[in-house]
């Protein structure tokens, strides 16, 4: 399968399965299992994994293009697709280190496994590249403890990768990533998801509690450094390419909209009728168009890394995040009642769109490491 391929299989499920349900699912804040067997059918869920290994092998491109056309339908499975492939990623990295870690590689190679990530912490909130809980070590492996925040398809995916301190670590940053499958004994999903927006990803919080996992499951000592260059540029592409999803969906959706509602007292549409809404929808393609030419030049520095690759990693996130959110908001606004009353798909995405501001790191942190960036002062 090559890129072309991926984005088509892509379209293909948004249009046989995601479509049919994504209203419901938002609405009942339930976990889609069909869209993830889907994706699985489809190869996708393959998408970066090795051809070595059974996969794919294709990169940061064809996995924005793919996250893109998901989150066009359905913005709650494109994240958990994000959540999976960054993982996958981490499996990729790790597999020669961890025989557990290759052990999923090849179930997910099959489409049979889906994978997340367990960074975030209560005690470290949005900077996930620090946790505060610290493994033991025990017989054979590891003790783990830790209340992890914002895990993705929480109970439903098939393995977690997970961080915590190194047992003998002096600060956060001393840490290591683990693999742990699901059922393992000691860990749970700690609580509800009942968020604005976002509502069918199942982004819970899990605990573990004296969870004991082999020595097998350790992917790497480095964790720290594994969670800023090998999972948040994959992150942060995926996120804005949810982002841009986002964006091209209500701009179908507005366009729509004023083609189909009439003045029949005018005996025209509102967008033959009103020039000020025309003009709404013209910012709202101007502005989708942007993040697009942004993302794809992110992914550009990512197949050729430069020294001004790891600030357009940082940009792309941020820039999608707030274009989404005033995309989608003068979609709300241009569409009036229709988009309030809930008679189109405009304000789920519009809920949607929230989450990128607030999803770690946050637009806020990400403006403080530009910033940084830029004056050549040290992120961390």
């Amino acid at each position: 399968m090559d890129h072309k391929a991926a984005v088509e299989r892509a379209r293909e499920v948004g249009r046989t399965v995601l479509s049919a349900s994504a209203s419901d699912n938002d609405r009942n804040g339930t976990f889609s299992i069909a869209a993830v067997e889907a994706l699985g059918s489809a190869g996708l869920l393959a998408l970066n994994v090795p051809t070595s290994s059974g996969g794919h092998g294709l990169g940061p491109r064809a996995f924005a293009d793919v996250v893109t056309a998901i989150a066009e339908v359905d913005a709650s499975v494109a994240m958990v697709y994000v959540m999976h492939v960054c993982s996958v990623q981490c499996l990729v990295s790790f597999a020669d280190a961890s025989p557990d870690a290759k052990s999923a590689l090849g179930e997910v190679a099959t489409g049979k496994h889906l994978s997340t990530l367990a960074f975030s912490e209560k005690g470290s909130r949005s900077h996930f590249w620090a946790p505060v809980s610290k493994a033991k070590e025990s017989a054979g492996g590891f003790t783990l403890n830790a209340y992890k925040s914002w895990v993705t398809s929480a109970g439903f995916a098939d393995s977690y990768i997970m961080s915590s301190q190194l047992p003998n670590a002096k600060a956060p940053t001393e840490s290591g990533l683990w693999v742990i499958r699901k059922g393992a004994a000691g860990m749970r999903v700690a609580d509800k998801w009942d968020a604005i927006g976002m509502r069918s990803n199942a982004s819970a919080p899990m605990s573990l509690e004296d969870c004991n996992v082999p020595a097998s499951a350790l992917l790497t000592k480095e964790g720290f450094k594994s969670m800023l260059e090998v999972v948040l540029p994959w992150f942060n592409v995926g996120q804005a390419a949810v982002g841009l999803g986002l964006c091209r969906a209500v701009v179908t959706a507005t366009a729509q909209h004023l083609k189909t509602a009439r003045f029949d007292h005018l005996g025209a549409s509102l967008g033959e009728a009103l020039p000020n809404l025309r003009a709404n929808l013209a910012s709202m393609q101007i502005d989708t168009d942007g993040l697009a030419a942004r993302l794809a030049d992110t992914c550009t520095h990512l197949e050729n890394p430069g020294e001004l690759t790891v600030l357009r990693v940082l940009e792309v996130k941020a820039a999608a995040g707030e274009t989404a959110i005033c995309v989608t908001q003068l979609a709300m606004r241009t569409c009036g009642g229709a988009a309030f009353s809930r008679h189109t798909s405009i304000e789920r995405f519009f809920r949607d769109a929230q989450a990128g501001a607030v999803m770690a790191p946050t637009v806020d942190v990400l403006r403080e490491f530009i910033g940084k960036a830029i004056l050549g002062i040290p992120l961390f």
